[in-house]
């Protein structure tokens, strides 16, 4: 890319003398936006817990572990003054590389926001001016774990998670964190006997979704072009994702918000959305139609509204019942 017209990604660089273990080159570059850039800020949604098994946070940076369309990869990001440092390996480490910048925001672009209505967005995105919607575009790799994710808490999807990545994925290439590996294929997936879906505690409704989507994961990679619209592309891969059966509108959000980098992703039917927007922006909880109607003022732009929600540390009162963890392996 011209370093002045825009942002500067050195091409990568393979070097052979460097694999580790057979096919597993290293490929580098560096990453330097004109713009501000919080990579934490950007990178978060994709954590699903402090020691998962696809994503660990270092004091400047990540380490990602990736099922590319190429192989599997494993991306390290280091953040310094002037910009990234990333590191990649495996067979997938050049595809990895390549989506460096639509993974920290290249493609997103707040200039036509007005948050002028909300003192508190305001005030947010005055602290945040980091804060960008990334891509990583891997939309069955972001669909599994948001299936898991569906009417159970966040501590019980994360531990299925857990278990069944380090299960049936494959060991992270290159010198990752111990603990790290690359999430399973979709073939893989399918695959899965139902006592283990048992055993990790994922009842028949989520574990039939998941192996259902595994049949057509090769559709919905094909939704991110990453020559079009993001905005168009991201609403063409929720009709999609919606025409699955158990997939529906909050599933496909969560989807489309990391794999797309939808700026107008609601995750309605979340337990606490609602609340917490409503709290931020008129402090009392509303439903879920209530928050639709105070974020219309920003369609189109609505998750950024909700990642500045989210950044501002307002939630709902925590005077309700907590939800009951279930034990679906007694079933």
């Amino acid at each position: 890319m011209d370093a002045i017209a825009a942002p500067r990604i050195a091409a990568p660089r393979t070097a052979p003398h460097e694999s580790v273990g057979s096919g597993a080159p290293v490929c580098r570059a560096r990453y330097a936006p004109r713009h501000p850039l919080q990579l934490h800020r950007i990178l978060i949604p994709l954590a699903r817990g402090g020691d998962g098994p696809c994503f660990r946070r270092t004091a400047m940076g990540a380490w990602i572990t990736m099922r590319t369309p190429t192989g599997p990869a494993t991306l390290h990001l280091d953040q310094d003054s002037g910009g990234v440092n990333a590191t990649a390996w495996g067979p997938g480490a050049e595809w990895a590389i390549d989506g460096v910048p639509e993974l920290l925001g290249a493609r997103d672009d707040w200039n036509d926001i007005d948050l002028s209505p909300s003192p508190l967005l305001t005030e947010v995105r005055r602290r945040n001016p980091g804060l960008r919607l990334g891509r990583n575009r891997l939309v069955f790799e972001m669909l599994l774990p948001a299936i898991l994710e569906q009417k159970v808490t966040v501590v019980e999807a994360w531990a299925a998670w857990r278990l069944l990545v380090r299960k049936h994925g494959s060991p992270a290439p290159g010198p990752a964190p111990d603990g790290m590996m690359v999430a399973p294929a979709a073939d893989t997936w399918r695959l899965i006997p139902s006592w283990e879906w048992h055993t990790a505690g994922v009842g028949p409704q989520r574990s039939e979704s998941a192996v259902r989507a595994s049949r057509v994961a090769v559709a919905l990679e094909r939704t991110v072009t990453g020559t079009g619209d993001v905005v168009d592309e991201a609403a063409e891969a929720s009709v999609r994702l919606r025409s699955l059966p158990g997939i529906g509108v909050w599933t496909a959000a969560e989807v489309t918000s990391r794999a797309h980098g939808d700026p107008d992703a609601v995750s309605v039917g979340d337990y606490h959305l609602a609340s917490t927007v409503g709290m931020a922006l008129t402090g009392s909880p509303v439903d879920d139609d209530a928050m639709l109607e105070l974020l219309s003022p920003w369609a189109g732009q609505r998750q950024r509204v909700l990642r500045l929600i989210l950044l501002s540390g307002i939630a709902k009162p925590r005077r309700g019942p907590r939800i009951t963890i279930q034990d679906h392996r007694r079933h």
